[in-house]
């Protein structure tokens, strides 16, 4: 029995954009989109931001590159502290961006995949693979992967993701087959750029207001919890402060 959708003419969130749209309005597709998003979009996030906030609390000089790129961006569109960062102010913090995606290269929030071969195939190195077969890629595995990184692949270092390798260049994209955190081709995650999005609003918003000082030995790395999302052992416990009122920032 298929269900009846009232919408207002200024109904104008995600889901009622997928309900407008008459060739995929389905019950079953409704429902299939929203577990989705609730999935693929709430725990990784979650989980992307969690090793995050432990990564930058090991690099104060990190935090003081997103400080300052925040507080530019701000000057250059005029806007005052506290208020609701635009879209256009978040699409020009490259920097911030650049230390989001190095610490998804170290801590994927998917850290491992499969997938089954439908028809017999071969790969582009000539490797044959038969129907039914199971495939899996391990994200975190290659994001620790000197072949691909480098010597230094084991460092969280942001400047990576820059052109000229420095603090103040525009962020360089990779390729999805070596930086698969979203993975790759025809079924590569439909939430990336809105994942970026939030995850740069709450950090911003987060950093710009409030000092943080994660409650857990900095220099052990906290245990990893592999689901199906990367989680992190004991959570991240916290303590903040507002920032105005800290006199150590």
């Amino acid at each position: 029995m298929k269900m009846k959708h009232n919408l207002s003419s200024s109904t104008n969130d995600l889901l009622a954009r997928f309900i407008a749209d008459e060739e995929n309005s389905s019950d079953e597709f409704l429902r299939d989109i929203v577990v989705s998003f609730l999935l693929a979009g709430r725990e990784t996030t979650s989980s992307a931001l969690t090793w995050f906030f432990w990564l930058l609390s090991t690099q104060p000089t990190v935090e003081h590159n997103i400080l300052t790129e925040i507080a530019a961006v701000r000057s250059r569109f005029g806007s005052a502290v506290g208020t609701a960062l635009s879209l256009e102010e978040l699409r020009e913090m490259h920097y911030l961006c650049a230390a989001l995606t190095e610490a998804m290269r170290l801590y994927p929030p998917v850290p491992f995949n499969s997938c089954e071969c439908e028809a017999d195939d071969v790969l582009p190195d000539g490797t044959e693979i038969k129907k039914g077969w199971f495939m899996s890629y391990n994200a975190y595995a290659m994001g620790r992967m000197e072949g691909i990184w480098g010597n230094d692949c084991r460092d969280y270092r942001p400047e990576r993701w820059l052109d000229g390798g420095v603090a103040g260049g525009e962020f360089r994209q990779e390729s999805p087959f070596k930086f698969p955190a979203f993975h790759g081709g025809p079924r590569m995650c439909l939430g990336k750029e809105m994942a970026y999005i939030q995850m740069k609003s709450i950090v911003a918003c987060v950093l710009e207001g409030f000092v943080v000082e994660v409650l857990r030995d900095k220099h052990t790395c906290p245990d990893l919890i592999p689901s199906l999302t990367l989680r992190m052992g004991g959570g991240l416990p916290l303590r903040t402060k507002e920032r105005f009122a800290a006199t150590n920032v």
